[in-house]
């Protein structure tokens, strides 16, 4: 089965965006990272995926599972 694409937490020229993997446009932009993550965590929930937040410099600093996790993790 394939995964479906995270949602992901990026700057944006206006602030913060959330958008999801491999799209090329937002699908919300907020002024507070915060405010992003909470948008994010509530389409990723609904989702049934993965957030992903990126810090400032576009790294990744957190990861986190709104979908149905392997219990024992696998590996």
């Amino acid at each position: 089965m394939p995964r479906k694409p995270s949602q992901h937490i990026v700057p944006h020229k206006d602030g913060w965006a959330v958008k999801k993997g491999g799209a090329s446009r937002a699908a919300a932009v907020t002024e507070t990272q915060q405010e992003a993550i909470d948008k994010g965590i509530e389409i990723a929930k609904s989702q049934g995926t993965e957030l992903v937040i990126h810090g400032k410099d576009g790294k990744i600093r957190e990861k986190n599972s709104y979908g149905n996790d392997p219990f024992p993790p696998k590996g």
